[in-house]
């Protein structure tokens, strides 16, 4: 049986962003640099217990950083990294309020907005699902521009709950 928020193939449910966020990840952040919104996002995560191995986990990070930038434009950056040792995916989500980060983006816009997702090795599907609704949702201007002015964690999960 589909859990919420996972697509069974047969029943054609929509992955919800929703379900991978929580109050205890998301990071109004005031940094200089990618690398320390990378890490205080890592930290969070680690914090909340979503990670256990904090150190390997920002290193698959930035290993992955090396390959592509994760900055895709639209002042978005979408930093990721699949392990073995996860059962289940999670986003992480940084909000800088100030001046936009270098990220080396598509668009080479700075970024404002950044979704850590982290997951298993071995779900691949899933991953993508996400990706993509995710991807889908941060096309809208609105949506951009109200998680910019947010100022509550709540808010930032209502915003995507209702999208």
């Amino acid at each position: 049986m589909a859990t919420q928020g996972s697509i069974n193939p047969l029943k054609g449910n929509i992955v919800k962003v929703s379900n991978y966020l929580d109050e205890s990840s998301i990071c109004f952040l005031n940094v200089n640099s990618r690398d320390e919104a990378l890490d205080a996002l890592v930290e969070a995560l680690a914090s909340t217990g979503k990670i256990a191995d904090r150190e390997s986990f920002f290193k698959a990070i930035l290993d992955r950083e090396k390959i592509v930038s994760t900055g895709i434009g639209m002042g978005v950056a979408i930093p990721h990294a699949k392990m073995d040792e996860f059962d289940s995916f999670f986003i992480a989500v940084g909000i800088q309020k100030e001046k936009g980060l270098e990220w080396n983006a598509l668009d080479k816009a700075p970024v404002k907005l950044i979704f850590m997702i982290g997951g298993p090795e071995n779900r691949q599907t899933e991953y993508l699902q996400i990706l993509s609704r995710l991807t889908f949702a941060l096309k809208n201007v609105e949506l951009r521009k109200n998680l910019l002015n947010s100022d509550k964690k709540k808010l930032v999960l209502e915003l995507f709950a209702s999208f």
